[in-house]
């Protein structure tokens, strides 16, 4: 009972008193009920303490708190996990995931566990079974959709803490996707190359078993094509039964060999140019009694090659010069006997090696 129930019970039994006593007075009531009048005022002051006693620390209605008022919820703790390995749809392929772990313990700190270690686990649980239903061909899809997953604050399988995730990350390695990629474009590559197969097939399939396979069929295709040649279509139904022949490995049938298509033939060659064959001056028996040796009747064609005869005075010069430079290269005697070829007075020995300018 606290001091204020007993300041107002004290107050209450001294009130009662006097209005009694004040009733007494003016009833002028006997002597011997005022002692029991005293006494019933005493045991009442202590009848109303003893219940205030057992009342205790009851609050009262009017001391009770309003349901609507907001209960601060308990504080929430985070743990950082980065690089964790998870799982793909496709072996060998594993995802990279990194997230803040956020939890709210249920039983309060105790010591008898770790609530990070459990949230942590039901995360890495949560985001496993996520993750090994996705491709890894699209990691940024199923990043967004793990993060939406995640964030949701659930209870572990010991019912211990609530745990969820925010700032989910979810990647593959670089070689992983170089190698993805490079399948990508191979499984296209062979895509294109299988509908270019297939069309090829189809159209030998057209071309041998409905268009070639007669020389009939071969003339109504290419007048289809053609409408408007009727004479060109005529012309070609030689050439287009050999090839409906050729297709079904067969003979041109009688009826069309008459019209057989007989390609131009290929013009000759024309002949190559082939340079007139040196002929050397007969010999004699005995080469040294040869009538004109071979070098003079060369240097004699040179210069009639050149437009000279044995009049031009300007052959002496030029004969001059090619002994000169004939000379300089150290073959001396073919120099002399070039000279000599054309009667070039040879110079003295103090002026060997010039000869007469043309100027």
């Amino acid at each position: 009972m606290s001091s204020g129930h007993r300041i107002l019970t004290v107050f209450l039994t001294v009130i009662c008193l006097l209005v009694l006593t004040i009733a007494g007075l003016a009833t002028d009531w006997p002597r011997w009920y005022w002692p029991a009048l005293g006494a019933t005022a005493l045991a009442g002051a202590i009848a109303a303490a003893r219940a205030g006693a057992r009342r205790g620390g009851r609050i009262p209605p009017e001391c009770t708190l309003e349901p609507d008022l907001p209960i601060p919820p308990p504080p929430r703790q985070e743990h950082r996990v980065t690089d964790v390995s998870l799982p793909s749809a496709v072996p060998d392929y594993d995802f990279l995931f990194s997230a803040t772990v956020r939890w709210i313990p249920e039983e309060g700190d105790t010591p008898h566990f770790d609530p990070c270690g459990l949230a942590v686990q039901a995360v890495l649980l949560r985001a496993r079974e996520f993750a090994a239903r996705q491709s890894p061909r699209s990691p940024a899809m199923a990043q967004h959709q793990l993060g939406g997953v995640l964030s949701v604050m659930e209870a572990d399988a010991s019912g211990r803490v609530l745990a969820m995730a925010k700032d989910v990350g979810l990647a593959l390695s670089g070689s992983d996707q170089d190698r993805l990629r490079k399948l990508s474009n191979v499984r296209k590559d062979e895509d294109v190359w299988e509908h270019e197969r297939n069309y090829e097939r189809n159209k030998r399939m057209y071309l041998s078993d409905d268009v070639l396979k007669d020389p009939g069929s071969a003339v109504v295709w290419w007048l289809a094509r053609n409408d408007e040649q009727v004479e060109g279509t005529v012309e070609r139904i030689g050439l287009l039964a050999q090839l409906s022949a050729a297709a079904n490995n067969s003979e041109v049938a009688p009826p069309f060999r008459d019209l057989l298509y007989e390609p131009d033939p290929e013009p000759e060659p024309a002949p190559e140019y082939e340079p007139p064959e040196f002929e050397p001056p007969e010999y004699d028996a005995d080469p040294e009694e040869a009538v004109v040796p071979p070098e003079e009747w060369v240097a004699e064609q040179l210069m009639r090659w050149l437009g000279f005869n044995g009049d031009d005075p300007e052959m002496v010069l030029l004969a001059a010069r090619v002994a000169e430079n004939v000379r300089a290269t150290g073959k001396q005697q073919e120099a002399d006997k070039f000279l000599r070829v054309f009667a070039v007075p040879e110079p003295p020995p103090d002026e060997a090696g010039s000869f007469p300018s043309a100027g």
